[in-house]
């Protein structure tokens, strides 16, 4: 049976007929749907953890104890799961480990546009890249093939476009494997230096045989055509090339590292000119020419944002494309900007009343950056904001943190941002936190976390009580709010930041498209209206300025009730 399917779709459809057991991610655009696929196999355990270093943890742990596990997270989640990615290298597994991770070309929705190829080089590890569904699921199944055949655990590259478009993909029934039986293994197992120091060998031998498998692998195809031009590529760069000079030669590459260097020589030799065409970084283009290959690459092609083929033919033919479709400049840009009802809201619009500084996170919250709301000074990553804030407040002492807050959300916090609490807290801070608390995770689509009270698949589970966590890493001065009571929260918020001692304001308010947050109607401006524009300080997208003054748009409108509680005159009443 053929079904057409996502990228993502079809990694956790893999993932299903190659017979793995254990899931366990952090959800990420443009990576989240891969688990949330997986969940909906009652035949796979699956789980959200906490961040993508607890994950690849589960599921390196399910590995050694004899069942093929995932882990899947997006480029910067990554970085947080490099500590295991490193040492379970030297590890290897028991049964097969394999972890895909989403990179962003074009920063769709990260911060940035980080290359993981490169982590597959560092940590000596095979990568694979899918080009389309297709390949999603056949490199899914092959890739625990070799996770098993190399005593190692394999990366799968996408990208955003891999992951977010649809092709066919041909469907098989699961193969279904028993758990392997678990046997203490010291030397292989535990990575204190004595046992690590001849692991290293381990891993050099095991590229080396890896590199051999991939002169013959099926995951290398050699698509011939005309001599005079040839592409060396992989994943969504191979469709743009394609697309671009379908006449051509082309070395698609299925494992991307360790490279086929045999099958690169002699597809190089059969071609007049050569082009290695990836997006970002000049990761296979540095390792071929280092083979002494004549080709070209970055030379002529960006190492910034996405291809696409009318690009690649101006690049490489000198044709500029004819935009489909002209539109009209004067068209006005539209920035993203929080939802209608959104629980944040309030919150900015106090900390920009007050003017003050704010270490801000990562989450639907970011948002508070963009104008009228303008509130927020810092982004650096996830659970960034309380250590940043508590640097700032040693390099500048008691006075600046008067004056400024650290915001991040319910899951943020949890994921990594309570251990800058406790720093904060244990290394005499007096800074005051805000936990969005929204009652989800929001950014990435819904997903639950250990703050909700739900798994992945719905079930109950037991609740982390923010408050009380707050209070077990010594925050004694805590105090639960709701951001849309804007004049109480002001109040708080100034009592806060006065006291010289940490403090944590969990600003709680339920996610605007939760059925739970109970918005019912919508609002509507009076005569009463005094024209003072106070409302539009908001930022909310169902609120407008015409020419007689503001005016509330019914269609975007949930009834929320924010601009009536911020309007002084009483001129914004609910209908």
């Amino acid at each position: 049976m053929k079904k057409l399917m996502l990228g993502n779709e079809a990694i956790a459809r893999g993932a299903f007929e190659a017979g793995v057991r254990v899931a366990s991610s952090y959800p990420g655009t443009p990576s989240t749907e891969i688990t949330e696929f997986i969940a909906k196999y009652d035949e796979i355990y699956a789980e959200w953890a906490p961040n993508e270093k607890v994950a690849v943890e589960a599921a390196s742990g399910a590995a050694i104890a004899g069942a093929r596990a995932l882990s899947a997270m997006k480029h910067v989640g990554l970085n947080v799961a490099a500590d295991p990615l490193f040492t379970m290298s030297y590890i290897g597994v028991n049964a097969g480990l394999v972890l895909c991770v989403a990179d962003d070309p074009g920063m769709h929705s990260s911060q940035n546009e980080q290359d993981s190829r490169n982590y597959a080089v560092a940590a000596k590890l095979p990568m694979l890249e899918p080009a389309d569904s297709g390949d999603c699921r056949d490199f899914m199944k092959k890739a625990y093939e070799i996770s098993e055949q190399f005593d190692t655990p394999v990366l799968i590259r996408l990208t955003t476009r891999v992951a977010h478009s649809q092709s066919e993909v041909e469907l098989f029934p699961r193969e279904e494997r028993e758990v392997k039986p678990y046997e203490k293994n010291t030397p292989k197992n535990v990575m204190i230096p004595a046992y690590a120091r001849p692991k290293h060998v381990v891993v050099e031998d095991r590229m080396s045989a890896l590199a051999n498998y991939n002169e013959t692998s099926d995951l290398n195809k050699v698509i011939h055509g005309s001599s005079k031009i040839g592409f060396i590529t992989a994943g969504i760069a191979y469709q743009y090339a394609k697309e671009a000079f379908p006449e051509a030669s082309f070395l698609k590459l299925g494992m991307i590292h360790p490279l086929p260097e045999r099958l690169i020589r002699e597809f190089v030799a059969s071609v007049d000119i050569c082009y290695v065409v990836e997006e970002l970084d000049p990761v296979l283009e540095r390792q071929i020419k280092a083979m002494g290959l004549p080709v070209h690459g970055k030379d002529i092609m960006p190492v910034i944002g996405e291809y696409s083929a009318a690009m690649m033919r101006e690049k490489i033919n000198g044709e500029i494309s004819k935009p489909a479709f002209k539109g009209d400049s004067t068209i006005p840009v539209r920035p993203p900007v929080m939802c209608p009802g959104c629980s944040h809201r309030g919150v900015f619009y106090v900390l920009n009343k007050l003017k003050l500084t704010v270490s801000g996170d990562i989450g639907c919250y970011s948002l508070g950056s963009m104008k009228p709301l303008d509130s927020m000074d810092s982004i650096i990553c996830m659970g960034a904001s309380i250590s940043a804030l508590h640097g700032m407040e040693k390099a500048q002492g008691r006075a600046f943190a008067e004056k400024s807050v650290a915001v991040l959300g319910d899951s943020t916090f949890l994921h990594s941002g309570i251990t800058g609490l406790i720093d904060m807290v244990y290394n005499k801070g007096t800074s005051t936190v805000i936990i969005l608390d929204n009652s989800i995770t929001g950014m990435t689509g819904h997903q639950h976390n250990p703050a909700t009270g739900f798994t992945i698949k719905g079930e109950p589970a037991r609740q982390v009580d923010l408050k009380e966590l707050c209070h077990a890493v010594g925050v004694d001065r805590v105090v639960v709010a709701d951001p849309f009571d804007v004049e109480n929260f002001e109040k708080i918020l100034r009592e806060e930041l006065s006291a010289e001692e940490p403090s944590v304001i969990i600003a709680q308010r339920p996610c605007a498209l939760l059925k739970k947050a109970g918005y019912t109607g919508c609002c509507e401006i009076t005569d009463a209206c005094k024209n003072c524009k106070l409302c539009m300080r908001l930022g909310c997208p169902a609120i407008s300025l015409t020419e007689s003054g503001p005016v509330i748009n019914d269609t975007l409108c949930n009834g929320c009730g924010l601009c009536m509680n911020v309007c002084k005159f009483g001129a914004i009443v609910k209908k």
